[in-house]
C-alpha cells in the first residue's frame, strides 16, 4: 500500500538520515531545531523556534474560535556510542539517536507537507517538535510556554521494533508507566572490619532494605496492576577491612495506576524507615516525581483507531500485546487535554531486533510513511470533530 507520495517519503528519509548523523542531547537540539525550521520555511508554514529552549511550534490556520488539534514529535538523542554500522551513523562520538526520535521528527515534517498540500483545514492544527523527552522534562517546559493554549486534543506516537512496519498499535487506557525515582541515604556507624560490635553496618541495613523492597510488588500490589520497583544503584564502603557507616540506594518506581503509584511510594518510605529503626541506623528517603502514567482516553482513542483503520486497514491495526513499563512525557499533555499516543510498527525485515536505547538500535524507515500518513489522517478527522463541536473529553464520573 502506497501511504504517501514517493517524493514525500524520500524527503523524510533524507531528513531522518541527516538528523541521525548529527544527534543532539536533551536541551541541546540546536542543529535539529534549525533543520526543522528550514523545512517548515520551505513549506511556507509559520513557526516559532526556541520554544522551551530548543522546541519548534508550527501552526496551520483554521477557522477562528475552533480548538486546535496538536501533533507532537520528540527530537533529542541519547548518550550512547553507536554500533549500527549504518552508512549514516552518528558522527558525534558518544551520542546516538537510539530511540527513533530522528524518525519521529521526520515523519511529522512529512505530515506537515501532506497537510499543507491538502488545502484548508476545518480546524487549526498545531505541530510541535519537543526537546528533552529523554529527560522527562520537555513536555512540561513547553506547556509552561503555552503550547496547549487553544488546543482541544493531542496526538503522538513512537516507533516500535516489536511490530512489523505498516502496523499501527492503538490501545485504550494506560500505554506507558509513571517514572518516579527514589534516593535512600543510610547513616550507621563505621568501624574496623574486625570489630563489628562497634558498628552499625550500613551495608547490612541497605541489603535488608533491598530484599524487603522487593516484596512490595510481589506481596502488596494486585497482580492485575503492572508495577515495578527496581533498585538500580547501591553505593557503600571504602575498604575491605572497614565496616561502612554510610550507604546509598537509588532506584525507579513504575506503575500504570495512580493509586498503585502512591502505594509504592509510601511502602518504600515505610520499609526504609522501619529497617533503619530496627538496626539503629538513621535514614533519609527522597521520592523524586517523574512522568505520570500515559493513559489514552476512550473517545479520542476511538478516533485515533478509526484514522489507523483508514490508513492501513484492519489487519494492520492492533492493541499493545503487553504492558509497557517505560515512561513517556507526552503524559503531561494528556493530563490537560484529551489525547492518544500510539505505536508505529518498525521492525527491520531479516535483522535481529535490538531494543530502544541500544547501541545497535535501528528501525525500518517505512515506518515513517505509516506515521506521516496516520498523523495526516488523524489531524483531518480530529479537526472535523473540533469544527463540529464534538467533545473528546470523557464525562466526569460523580462520586
Amino acid at each position: 500500500m502506497k501511504l504517501v507520495p514517493e517524493r514525500v517519503y524520500d524527503r523524510m528519509v533524507t531528513i531522518r538520515r541527516d538528523i541521525h548523523q548529527h544527534p543532539e542531547l536533551s536541551w541541546g537540539e540546536h542543529r535539529t531545531m534549525a533543520a526543522i525550521a528550514e523545512e517548515l520555511t520551505a513549506l511556507g508554514i509559520a513557526h516559532r523556534t526556541g520554544v522551551a529552549g530548543t522546541g519548534v511550534v508550527a501552526d496551520l490556520p483554521g477557522p477562528a474560535g475552533v480548538p486546535a488539534v496538536m501533533l507532537r514529535a520528540d527530537t533529542d538523542a541519547l548518550p550512547v556510542f553507536e554500533e549500527t554500522g549504518l552508512s549514516f551513523a552518528s558522527t558525534t562520538p558518544g551520542v546516538m539517536h537510539a530511540c527513533g526520535h530522528d524518525g519521529h521528527t521526520s515523519m511529522l515534517l512529512g505530515a506537515a507537507r501532506l497537510l499543507v498540500e491538502a488545502g484548508p483545514l476545518p480546524a487549526p492544527v498545531r505541530l510541535i517538535w519537543q526537546p528533552a523527552e529523554e529527560k522527562g522534562a520537555g513536555a512540561h517546559a513547553m506547556i509552561a510556554e503555552g503550547v496547549l493554549d487553544g488546543v482541544g486534543c493531542a496526538f503522538g506516537g513512537h516507533v516500535d521494533r516489536r511490530y512489523n512496519a505498516g502496523t499501527l498499535v492503538v490501545t485504550d487506557g494506560a500505554v506507558n508507566a509513571s517514572t518516579d525515582t527514589f534516593h535512600i541515604e543510610i547513616r550507621g556507624q563505621d568501624a574496623h572490619g574486625a570489630r563489628p560490635h562497634d558498628s552499625v553496618d550500613a551495608i547490612v541495613v541497605g541489603s535488608l532494605m533491598v530484599m524487603s523492597i522487593q516484596t512490595i510488588v510481589s506481596r502488596e500490589v494486585d497482580p492485575s496492576h503492572p508495577s515495578v520497583v527496581t533498585v538500580g544503584r547501591f553505593s557503600a564502603g571504602a575498604a575491605p577491612n572497614v565496616i561502612a557507616g554510610r550507604a546509598t540506594l537509588e532506584g525507579t518506581i513504575r506503575a500504570q495506576d495512580d493509586h498503585v503509584r502512591q502505594h509504592l511510594r509510601r511502602s518504600i518510605r515505610r520499609i526504609a524507615e522501619s529497617v533503619a529503626a530496627l538496626h539503629q541506623a538513621e535514614v533519609e528517603v527522597e521520592i523524586r516525581p517523574g512522568t505520570p502514567a500515559l493513559c489514552n482516553q476512550p473517545l479520542v482513542t476511538a478516533l485515533a483507531r478509526e484514522a489507523a483503520l483508514n490508513v492501513v486497514g484492519a489487519p494492520q491495526v492492533c492493541p499493545l500485546r503487553n504492558a509497557n513499563m517505560g515512561g513517556e512525557d507526552f503524559a503531561f499533555f494528556l493530563e490537560r487535554v484529551p489525547g492518544c499516543y500510539i505505536r508505529f510498527g518498525a521492525r527491520v525485515p531479516g535483522r535481529e531486533s535490538f531494543p530502544a536505547h541500544s547501541s545497535r538500535f535501528d528501525f525500518d524507515e517505512a515506518a515513517m510513511a505509516t506515521g506521516a500518513a496516520w498523523f495526516f489522517e488523524v489531524a483531518r478527522q480530529a479537526a472535523q470533530a473540533m469544527a463540529d463541536g464534538q467533545s473528546l473529553q470523557e464525562p466526569e464520573i460523580e462520586a
